[in-house]
């Protein structure tokens, strides 16, 4: 028994060392603050001998594009704070709307600054890499969203080649709001706003729980669905070389990732 004033000593000994949880590869995520699903779903995700590393970027819990335009001046910060002893081979920022706001390419640039040795992402990359990778065209998206929010992602998917047949927001405000909605709602809201001539269903925001339900809207709806933790997953693992077609969390996992975009 351990007396105060003695010194300890261990006994020699010879772990078995393994090749550690992450033996396949890291993945390094950047999360608001104030998100309550993105983090559950990147680990619900992730398979076997993948590691995933997240860190938090600090936010302002009232999302419009003023407060989502400052998230860029953390972005270096943050990544740099993403386990650089294991060196993730991709790190994506995990906003959706705040990657429209900030534009991918300043993302890019911030994340670089502080992980050279990664690749950067963002979820609006890998949202247009899963849609174009479904083949779709024109498309139905929801979100938890004000409707400045919403006019600027219509814009930019506009801008990026998609016929955007309609875009609805719920008028939240908050992030935490966001994470509160059930996921039932989102499936709901979904088979709601969907359009027959609609090639994909976007349900976008990366801290709404829509991936719960992701398959059984696309069995309802008869078409791929697409949600932003699901379509960023898919286009990180593609990129880092991670071919697992997961069950359980759409369709797009069983593609190989023919049209991801360069990041530069």
């Amino acid at each position: 028994m351990f007396q105060s004033g003695q010194t300890v000593q261990s006994a020699p000994r010879k772990p078995v060392m393994g090749k550690g949880i992450a033996h396949r590869g890291s993945l390094g995520f950047i999360l608001m603050s104030t998100d309550l699903a993105c983090e559950a779903d990147l680990f619900a995700m992730a398979p076997a001998g993948v590691g995933i590393h997240i860190t938090r970027l600090k936010t302002d819990d009232y999302t419009t594009n003023e407060t989502l335009a400052r998230h860029i001046d953390h972005m270096a910060d943050a990544a740099s704070r993403l386990q650089p002893d294991v060196k993730p081979s991709v790190i994506s920022y995990c906003c959706t709307s705040g990657s429209i706001v900030c534009r991918e390419e300043n993302v890019f640039r911030e994340i670089r600054k502080g992980a050279p040795y990664a690749q950067p992402m963002c979820i609006v990359t890998g949202v247009m890499d899963a849609l174009r990778e479904v083949g779709a065209k024109k498309i139905v998206v929801g979100t938890p969203y004000l409707d400045d929010v919403n006019t600027a992602e219509a814009e930019y998917l506009h801008a990026a080649g998609f016929d955007v047949l309609d875009i609805q927001g719920l008028r939240l405000e908050t992030g935490v709001e966001f994470g509160m909605v059930e996921p039932s709602y989102w499936k709901e809201f979904a088979l709601e706003i969907d359009r027959p001539e609609a090639d994909a269903i976007f349900l976008s925001c990366g801290g709404i729980r829509s991936l719960e339900v992701v398959a059984e809207i696309e069995q309802a709806a008869g078409k791929p669905v697409i949600t932003s933790n699901q379509a960023q997953m898919w286009s990180c693992m593609r990129r880092a070389g991670l071919m697992d077609e997961l069950e359980g969390f759409g369709q797009i996992f069983k593609h190989p990732g023919n049209a991801l975009a360069p990041t530069i």
